[in-house]
């Protein structure tokens, strides 16, 4: 009886399952899903994620793959069966022109589907997806507001060809190209009358090469990839649609959702991480891992493990949705493994987890906010500046780096600034990476990162210039990102913050950026900038911190890449009369490269000499600056900092490593007021990095610091009585600035000499493999083992070792008490080892003559045996 009602519920429920799916399905309502693939291992492990994500996520209607391939490569594909499927002839060499192009082969397979297919024939909404995404909910054209001759599409701010000469020459209509791709949902006859021009447009573009460059299409690599890209925002201008441009759909992993917005597509596209672990597409080209039973993708850590690592929630849940898009991708690979009747996996935790009641309502369908479906508008937001009910434009910082220790400490230095300053809007790190380095790297968790392919070696000319990444970074994020911020701040990343740097305060607007001196840049003032710019009248001394409105850099950014490049390549012009560097190398190229490209769009600068200084430098009285920028050496007293004797010290991933204490403000002399404010500003920027440092290491989890000091020995501090110099020589940081140490190896150059170019003033530096250390004498390896001060591990120099820090002079020894104090101990300790030794061999000896005692007794029992028995015989 009991088993009868069951069945009689679930027939019921099927049947208006059923019938609710039928309902959906009528006219006007009839949908379809259509994704365009090639016959490659790479596009068939990403078929199984979109297609698992497509049944878990309810989207309504059928789906169809394009499945383009040349008849040689049907021969030996395996995937016929991963998802309805219609075959499309491959465009990838183009049958006319030769182009190798395999891009063309979305537009062709949708023109083919909608010419070949009886699906096209009873539709009235098409959605249009890439391979490399995850459903997360329904994407129903209507609830997402579209409407016939108005789709619904995402926004791809890096199509900057609709705004220049490009959209002027492939459309009538360059005002109505819209910036869109990644999602789309149209009307069936909106798209009939699309396909056609969106294929033709693609190969229009394609053929234009003249307009490849960066400069016309926003394309990094200058090769005409994205050609299909324009081919949909120009086709759809000649035919006369009108985008709904929604920004909250769509979101790649690795992007913080904004509050109150729930994306619904994972468009997986660039790498993203969480913790030490991270995701590339591009490491899985070759993959055959749909076809290799029981393999999955790298298992990611679990969400309880992301509660514990980030506080913030609006950063928690960008890692939330990272873990949600490779959990789904391996879970949809373990159902596809099982339906080729591959054997059962061995049990495991994350098995346990993917098939676990808390996993399966993570990823349950997602519905709409309201929120969600806002579309692109607004420019400007309110921000606090101490003026309540003004509004203010939005700000996005930016600071370049790349995959190294060098640059992770630095990064961890300036978030944790950025962050205590109240800098309006929020950071992006631009990280410059090879391939190869981002398998090795650990600290993708250190900031909100832009990932950046390297441009270090140039891949034209071989150059190696690391330099040359920050204008390549800043024009990869402008045409990758999109922002709503209007006006935009770069900094260096051996910066610490000390307050907000706002376009209002230091009057920057539109033509006119604020910066701040770099007066050892004279090139602006020779030959040099009547090579490289066709105004060397608007060339300026500038650089360090940049304020500029994002009209104006999205003009310059290019510019600013390519006049690094011109400068660098003229090696004529790298002698120190030419450009004013020291080491005449060619290092201050990018430096030139900014502005010489600001020269030539004639913008002017606003230098401002109240926003940055160098520790080390005497602040003029009553300035708040905003910005420490510690590139040079700095010292206070006999203690001393040079960032470039860190190169190569990982203080970020050895938990508690620090930097060497700076002296106490309380013990500095003064009786002279600007040294003394020198020195405090040279102590906040040292303090301001170990509170950083320490901040890191707690949130990383590091053991407690005061219970593993309890494990080991520690010495009696130095006698704190010492005095400090105070006799050292002042500089102005506005008129005397000296020239930043750059990031550079010049370790083939045995003794760097630093010289002011607007100073006489010349001092030697240590070289980079044998740093000059301003802390004691460096100890044995024993007596660094033993050496841990309470409450904090020792620092760590640039080669790695450990030492104690103090305020004794390099090479002073430690006061005679704990001198004397390790003399006896060392007696002590070798009387006793004498003594241990001798009770050893004593023992020893006392067990081996026992040892003959027994053996000469036994001899002597078995003799007398014998002649007992031997008599017993005889009788």
């Amino acid at each position: 009886m009991g088993v009868g009602i069951l069945t009689a519920v679930l027939l019921t429920v099927l049947l208006v399952g059923r019938a609710e799916i039928q309902r959906d399905q009528e006219a006007p309502f009839r949908m379809h899903t259509l994704f365009s693939v090639e016959c490659q291992n790479y596009f068939d492990w990403q078929t199984v994620g979109l297609m698992h994500s497509y049944r878990k996520s309810h989207q309504p209607g059928p789906i169809t793959r394009l499945l383009s391939c040349t008849e040689e490569e049907k021969k030996t594909y395996r995937g016929m069966d991963l998802a309805p499927t219609l075959e499309v002839p491959s465009m990838s060499r183009h049958p006319k022109t030769g182009d190798w192009y395999p891009a063309i082969n979305k537009p062709a397979g949708i023109l083919h589907w909608l010419k070949h297919s009886k699906d096209a024939q009873n539709v009235d909404w098409v959605v249009i997806l890439d391979a490399d995404m995850i459903i997360r909910g329904p994407i129903v054209p209507w609830d997402l507001g579209a409407e016939k001759g108005r789709p619904v599409a995402a926004y791809y701010g890096y199509l900057v060809g609709c705004d220049n000469l490009l959209a002027k020459l492939h459309t009538k209509h360059p005002e109505l190209c819209d910036k869109v791709g990644g999602l789309l949902a149209m009307h069936i006859d909106d798209l009939r009358a699309l396909a056609p021009m969106w294929l033709s447009k693609t190969e229009e573009v394609r053929g234009d090469t003249a307009h490849w460059g960066t400069n016309y299409t926003g394309d990094i690599y200058g090769a005409g990839w994205i050609s299909e890209m324009y081919g949909y925002s120009f086709g759809a201008a000649e035919v006369g649609l009108r985008h709904k441009i929604n920004d909250n759909l769509m979101i790649y992993p690795g992007y913080v959702p904004e509050e109150g917005i729930e994306p619904i597509l994972l468009h997986y596209g660039i790498p993203f991480s969480v913790g030490n672990w991270s995701f590339s597409k591009l490491d899985h080209h070759e993959d055959n891992i749909v076809y290799d039973c029981g393999r999955l993708f790298p298992v990611p850590p679990y969400p309880r493990e992301v509660r514990d690592l980030e506080r913030d929630p609006n950063k928690r849940r960008e890692l939330y949705l990272n873990l949600e898009c490779i959990n789904m991708l391996n879970e949809g690979l373990l159902l596809q493994h099982s339906a080729y009747g591959c054997p059962k996996p061995t049990q495991s935790k994350y098995l346990s987890f993917l098939r676990s009641k808390t996993f399966s309502d993570l990823t349950r369908p997602k519905l709409l906010t309201p929120k969600s479906l806002q579309t692109v508008e607004v420019n400007v937001q309110k921000q606090d500046a101490n003026e309540s009910g003004k509004t203010y434009p939005k700000i996005h910082t930016i600071f370049s780096t790349e995959c190294s220790p060098y640059f992770d400490w630095q990064t961890v230095g300036l978030v944790h600034s950025f962050h205590l300053s109240g800098q309006p809007g929020n950071i992006t790190r631009l990280l410059s990476c090879t391939e190869e380095d981002l398998k090795q790297y650990k600290g993708h968790d250190l900031a909100h990162t832009h990932y950046v392919p390297s441009m270090s070696r140039h891949p034209l000319t071989g150059d190696w210039y690391p330099a040359i990444n920050k204008p390549a970074a800043v024009v990869h994020w402008l045409n990758h990102v999109k922002t709503d911020a209007e006006y935009i701040v770069i900094l260096d990343a051996d910066m610490i913050m000390k307050g907000p740097i706002t376009p209002w305060e230091f009057n920057a607007t539109r033509g006119q950026p604020v910066s701040t001196p770099y007066n050892y840049l004279i090139g602006c003032d020779n030959e040099l900038a009547r090579i490289h710019t066709r105004h060397p009248e608007a060339c300026s001394k500038v650089g360090g911190v940049i304020i500029m409105h994002m009209g104006d850099l999205r003009r310059f950014a290019l510019l600013w890449l390519h006049k690094t490049e011109e400068v660098r390549a003229d090696m004529g012009h790298w002698s120190r009369n030419f450009t004013g560097d020291i080491y005449e190398a060619g290092w201050i190229s990018e430096m030139y490269g900014y502005s010489f490209g600001a020269a030539e769009l004639n913008l002017r600068h606003v230098i401002s000499n109240e926003i940055l200084i160098y520790p080390g430098y005497v602040p003029a009285p009553g300035v708040k600056y905003r910005v420490l920028h510690y590139g040079l050496d700095f010292k206070v007293g006999n203690w001393s900092f040079d960032k470039a004797n860190w190169r190569h010290a990982d203080v970020v991933e050895k938990c508690w490593a620090q930097f060497p204490d700076p002296p106490d403000s309380s013990i500095l002399d003064r009786s002279d007021e600007n040294l003394f404010q020198r020195d405090l500003l040279s102590i906040e920027c040292v303090k301001t990095l170990n509170d950083a440092l320490k901040h890191h290491h707690k949130r990383r989890r590091c053991a407690d610091p005061i219970s593993l000091s309890a494990l080991v020995h520690k010495i009696p501090d130095p006698d704190s009585s010492n005095t400090l110099t105070r006799k050292i020589p002042s500089s102005d940081s506005s008129t005397n600035l000296r020239h930043e140490t750059p990031d550079l190896d010049l370790s083939s150059n045995p003794s760097r000499q630093a010289t002011d170019p607007d100073s006489p003033t010349t001092q030697t530096r240590g070289t980079p493999n044998r740093p000059l250390l301003p802390f004691t004498s460096h100890k044995s390896t024993n007596e660094i083992s033993a050496s841990r001060k309470f409450g904090k591990i020792d620092g760590i120099d640039s080669l790695g070792h450990t030492f104690e820090l103090n305020n004794e002079s390099q090479g002073v020894s430690p006061p005679a008490e704990t001198s004397q104090t390790f003399t006896s101990m060392r007696f002590w300790i070798i009387g006793l080892w004498a003594f241990s030794i001798f009770g050893f061999v004593a023992v020893m000896s006392m067990v081996i003559f026992s040892r003959r005692g027994y053996k000469k007794r036994g001899k002597t029992l078995k003799s007398k045996r014998r002649t007992s028995l031997s008599q017993d015989y005889s009788i």
